[in-house]
């Protein structure tokens, strides 16, 4: 039976092809070895770039690390140029480790210029410009603080959070001094100046009326 096929298939390609069997199988041979080698040439490249690229992805993050209180510049540091560090994001004073994100938030991401930074206003309003890449969220609307909360809790059930952002002290010193300043000067003058006056004018009118009116009054009895 099977040399039966063979002898029908070797008058096939003979009828098909005017080929000869052997030269018919030696040709296919090459055809085959060919477009393997062009193949291997034009695919070697991502065939071997995307198993390294998966493999760097796939590299576990370490652990965390509690950075404390740190200061807005201090904060900068952690913006990602540098691999060795991790990658530091801030939302309403709170600092989170987003390394887990860093196709979103390193260098070359989509918000890559919020990290290293409290971007809790440009969150809020959904801007990319420098002005409102900053921690201060006062004179927002009520749906923008909604839009800034959302980001707040997405921040919280994801990342880890590892430190907080240390404010300046300016303000307090400049509170001092506002509350002290009415103390002085206001109540000392208003109060002498007001109260003293009526108690030198008053009782003289009065008494005055007084003796004027009580002798009149005995006249009058007599």
């Amino acid at each position: 039976m099977a040399l039966e096929l063979w002898e029908t298939l070797k008058e096939a390609i003979l009828v098909y092809t005017g080929l000869s069997p052997a030269t018919f199988f030696t040709v296919i041979a090459l055809f085959l070895a060919v477009y393997y080698v062009i193949s291997g040439l034009f695919g070697s490249s991502d065939q071997y770039q995307r198993p390294r690229e998966f493999q760097e992805e796939s590299q576990p993050l370490p652990p965390p690390v509690q950075v404390g209180e740190v200061t807005e510049e201090e904060l900068k540091q952690y913006d990602g140029s540098d691999p060795k560090k991790p990658l530091l994001m801030a939302i309403k004073g709170q600092i989170y480790d987003v390394s887990q994100s860093r196709v979103f938030y390193g260098p070359g991401g989509p918000y890559a210029l919020f990290a290293g930074k409290d971007a809790s206003r440009a969150l809020a309003k959904m801007s990319f410009e420098e002005k409102d890449l900053t921690g201060d969220t006062s004179g927002l609307g009520p749906f923008e603080l909604e839009a800034l909360q959302d980001w707040e809790y997405k921040f919280m059930s994801k990342y880890v959070k590892v430190g907080t952002v240390k404010k300046p002290g300016e303000p307090a010193e400049s509170t001092d001094h506002d509350v002290a300043k009415p103390a002085e000067d206001g109540p000392a003058e208003s109060t002498d100046h007001d109260v003293a006056k009526p108690a030198e004018d008053g009782p003289s009118e009065s008494a005055a009326i007084i003796t004027e009116e009580t002798p009149g009054a005995d006249a009058a009895k007599e």
